[in-house]
């Protein structure tokens, strides 16, 4: 199995999980603003449980939402990474691998998800050979799609669905898909340079 290995952008590093980053999570996964397009406001003990599992899936997958940290200053600027769904019931696209990202409201705007998630997208393909990644969020989350959209993902109407793990009645279950090909993202990577 492929392991993701630690990662580095022109003013980021992507490594990891650490024993210490436990704090970090838990206070980013409390901040109501970083958290409003989630169902909930995670607890201390459930970011503990949630980095649990990321870790469990780092060890059966080989990847999962790793941090990332800002190499001028060494903070812990939140996660971003690729993974598997696995919820209740599957997604309709199943199977797939998305990529997704969560960062501290103070990093917000400077274009951290964007240069890390780029960085992921060329594991995926490239070295996992992954013929596609989709991205989902909620349709209030217009700051997210515009992370997509940077990373050249397309927005796939018919393919918005309801999430699997939240009522159907829940104000946040409709979801909005994108996806990015190996073909059309090693066309962008041509282009660019």
């Amino acid at each position: 199995m492929i392991s993701a290995p630690t990662m580095e952008t022109d003013r980021l590093i992507l490594r990891p999980w650490q024993e210490d980053d436990l704090d970090d999570l838990a206070a980013l996964c409390s901040d109501p603003d970083v958290m409003r397009h989630f169902p909930m406001i995670m607890s201390y003990d459930q970011s503990k449980a949630y980095l649990e599992k990321i870790l469990k899936k780092r060890v059966s997958e080989g990847f999962c939402m790793d941090p990332i940290i800002v190499k001028e200053t060494g903070e812990f600027a939140g996660f971003v990474g690729l993974n598997i769904p696995a919820y209740k019931e599957p997604l309709p696209f199943d199977p797939c691998v998305e990529i997704g990202w969560r960062l501290h409201k103070k990093v917000w705007g400077k274009g951290y998800a964007t240069e890390a998630a780029n960085a992921w997208l060329r594991f995926g393909f490239e070295t996992l050979n992954l013929p596609e990644i989709v991205a989902f969020t909620i349709p209030a989350n217009t700051s997210s799609q515009r992370v997509m959209e940077r990373l050249g993902m397309i927005r796939d109407i018919d393919g918005d669905f309801q999430h699997p793990n939240l009522a159907l009645d829940h104000p946040m279950s409709q979801h909005v898909l994108y996806r990015l090909s190996e073909k059309a993202w090693r066309t962008s990577m041509q282009n660019d340079s």
